[in-house]
């Protein structure tokens, strides 16, 4: 074509006879037929190079930080890409800022770089929030797809499904997602080893992978080296050469606690709150943002036990009340999936005790606390000057947790009394007065929730409820009276040695809302009321929970003195629920027959180890001087459980005249009561097992009628080898359900 075009100006030159119309009617001819090759895309006779057909995007990336844990996560995925074809979509989830998105981009880089395996790499961000069409436009502009004259959803899946069938051989790249999606509804092929394709997702959301069905792999923080290594490279190695300037990089360094973003980004901290604030506004339910900021108010890197954490969202309303306690804790171990599936709280297990924890990474505790502020209030360590610093304890404060080992000896009363808005509070008085001038100063139903201690600090347990808790103080009859609040739920009274019962705490006839009392190693406590003499006047009506662990010295509940009333006051321990006795060693006979008559709300008795305790309910007088008299029947109309464990001396439940009716027991455990040689009971109906660690002593058992041990046969049975140490900590559990184990 071009040589004609050339022969025609060489003619037109040269003056032939070419009229101007003839000229132009050959010009004309020739530039259609121009028009039409090259539409057709045919050149006669000449050679045409394609453009280079592109796989993908090569993508800026940052150097890959902490080489270790980074590359060991790199090198996991690949193998999933390149070595595994079983395995077709790969999850990777972890915390924001932990350098998901960094890896893939890497990964991205060298499947275009190194492999043959795959044709195309296809990178998309996934739009915040989920959008069906957005996500349609994204993966079809990489694809040089134009959906924009395609209206309908599903005309869009088919045609991005066709042209995706077309590429056969990808890697489709989704980073940054926040909920699972069905792949046909955006027309996305569901990746098979037929057709070689394979899907990776990045997310901070476990239940994002779980719902895109898989496997899952988890971007892990760096290592304490690479944390410094990379907070070095970021700041100057020199940094270290000043002590001054060591000890601050140091806690700066400890506070990014080996997140990545947080060590690249530490001068401008707020672009990492910013990242983490959007995963906590993302839970969307106000529950879990509420259990969130409970967990923040625990120190930093604390492990916090599973249980424990859901009895206090129980207490402060977190958790609402259901059915039944298992139904409540069944809805806390969801609240703490979810949070850790978003990568909120991190869990794990204890390796002494196996018991389950969640822990809050301290950015994270420290972006909740900044959202929570000013209405919470966290600090520890702080001195008196501190405390008192309006600046930092404003009028608005409403939560404050308090580290009482660093207050232990210095706070004083009338520092907290200031904060009158103030409605959960967690700290420690060294004495008594101090505890009770501050009891004094609270307006009635200020505190919804506190755990207050006197005397010497515990174990750090952040326990939340209203909880007065008294260790090694001075407690005496005859001392100078102190006060509790009148709302305490649980309290508390632990070594407190000059303590001889319940009657030298006056103040607990004006708590009204006491629900559980726990009193441990207090050796001066013979027994629990002297309510039967004249002397005290103490009638505890409103505990559901009564717990006596390791009183040495403890004879019974009451004490009998000369020329008293043998009558138990009326609605003493009236709502008492749960009675527990552990390890109190001089303890013969627990509860007594006019005590019996108040306890129709008894649902739980659990007596173990008490080497003495001969009779579980005492005998009359009466019984004692005559014989052959009627059997008698004593009712505990709502009792559900009987536990007695390693009780050597136990003989009998009650005595050989009395039978015990309990219509709704459900359970009965013997451990290691071999003298023990007789069930006084009537056949309960609601009854579901009799556990017992020895057939033979089942066989020995003397019975009042041979149909009662007919009837209860089917219900027996033997405790097998590998539950015996079940049995022994069973105890254990009841009370963890209540509280805390360790005094």
């Amino acid at each position: 074509m071009n040589a004609k075009i050339q022969a025609i100006e060489r003619e037109a030159g040269e003056g032939k006879c070419f009229s101007r119309a003839h000229v132009g009617k050959l010009a004309f001819k020739k530039i259609g037929e121009m028009e039409e090759l090259y539409q057709r895309g045919v050149f006669i006779d000449s050679l045409v190079v394609d453009p280079p057909v592109s796989h993908g995007e090569i993508l800026s990336t940052p150097i890959l930080v902490g080489e270790s844990t980074a590359e060991r996560i790199k090198e996991k995925i690949w193998a999933c890409l390149l070595d595994d074809d079983d395995v077709r979509k790969i999850g990777v989830y972890g915390m924001g800022g932990i350098g998901k998105s960094t890896v893939m981009e890497h990964i991205n880089n060298s499947l275009l770089k190194e492999s043959n395996k795959f044709d195309y790499v296809i990178w998309v961000i996934v739009s915040k929030p989920f959008n069906v069409i957005q996500l349609q436009h994204d993966i079809a502009r990489k694809l040089d797809l134009d959906l924009r004259e395609v209206e309908h959803v599903k005309e869009r899946a088919a045609k991005l499904k066709a042209k995706l069938e077309d590429k056969k051989r990808y890697v489709l790249i989704l980073d940054d997602m926040w909920e699972a999606f069905p792949l046909e509804k955006v027309g996305i092929p569901e990746p098979t080893s037929s057709n070689g394709c394979k899907l990776v997702l990045t997310t901070r959301l476990l239940d994002v992978c779980l719902g895109m069905n898989c496997k899952n792999i988890k971007m892990e923080l760096l290592s304490k080296e690479e944390a410094q290594n990379l907070f070095l490279d970021k700041l100057g190695r020199d940094v270290f050469n000043s002590p001054n300037l060591k000890a601050i990089a140091e806690e700066v360094l400890e506070r990014c606690a080996q997140l990545p973003l947080a060590i690249v980004t530490i001068a401008g901290k707020a672009e990492v709150f910013k990242i983490l604030e959007f995963s906590y506004e993302r839970l969307k339910d106000e529950k879990l943002q509420q259990c969130l900021l409970h967990c923040a108010l625990y120190p930093e890197d604390f492990k916090i036990e599973k249980p424990e954490l859901i009895e206090h969202l129980i207490d402060e309303g977190i958790i609402e009340r259901r059915n039944s306690r298992q139904a409540e804790f069944d809805r806390g171990y969801s609240m703490l999936n979810k949070l850790e599936n978003a990568c909120l709280l991190e869990g794990g297990i204890e390796e002494n005790d196996k018991e389950r924890f969640v822990k809050m990474h301290d950015l994270v505790r420290d972006m909740v606390l900044r959202v929570a502020s000013p209405q919470f209030k966290v600090e520890g360590q702080l001195g008196l000057e501190d405390f008192s610093d309006e600046g930092k304890w404003g009028e608005d404060l409403v939560k404050a947790s308090v580290d009482y080992l660093a207050i232990f000896s210095k706070v004083k009363a009338e520092e907290v009394a200031s904060l009158k808005n103030l409605e959960t509070f967690k700290g420690l008085f060294s004495d008594m007065y101090e505890f009770s001038t501050y009891i004094r100063s609270l307006e009635k139903g200020q505190l919804a929730t506190y755990e207050i201690q006197v005397g010497k600090p515990l174990s750090l347990r952040a326990i939340w409820g209203k909880k007065v808790v008294l260790k090694n103080c001075n407690i005496s009859r005859g001392e100078e009276s102190f006060e509790l609040p009148k709302d305490v739920h649980d309290l508390q009274i632990r070594r407190c040695k000059n303590l001889r019962c319940l009657c030298d705490v006056p103040s607990l006839n004006h708590a009204t809302e006491l629900k559980r009392i726990s009193l441990r190693s207090c050796k001066g406590i013979e027994h629990i009321l002297c309510s039967l003499s004249s002397s005290c006047t103490l009638s505890l009506q409103t505990p559901e929970i009564l717990e006596l662990r390791h009183l040495a010295n403890l004879r019974g509940l009451f004490r009998k003195e000369k020329d008293a009333s043998a009558q138990v006051p009326p609605h003493t321990f009236s709502r008492l629920k749960r009675i527990d006795v552990y390890q109190c060693g001089k303890l013969k006979k627990l509860l007594t027959p006019g005590l019996l008559l108040n306890l129709h709300n008894l649902e739980h008795i659990n007596v173990s180890v008490c080497a003495q305790i001969r009779e579980i309910i005492e005998e009359e007088e009466d019984e004692k001087e005559e014989e052959g008299m009627d059997t008698t029947k004593i009712t505990l109309p709502k009792l559900k459980k009987l536990w007695l464990q390693s009780l050597p001396e136990l003989k009998s439940i009650c005595s050989s005249s009395k039978v015990i009716s309990c219509d709704s027991l459900e359970e009965i455990l013997i451990y290691r009561c071999p003298k023990l040689k007789r069930l006084p009971l009537t056949p309960p109906p609601s009854l579901k097992k009799i556990e017992a660690d020895e057939e033979e002593w089942w066989e020995s058992l003397e019975w009042d009628s041979q149909d009662t041990k007919n009837v209860l046969q089917p219900f027996f049975r033997k405790i097998r080898i590998g539950e015996q140490v079940k049995a022994d900590i069973k105890y254990f559990r009841g009370v963890c359900e209540q509280g805390e184990l360790h005094s």
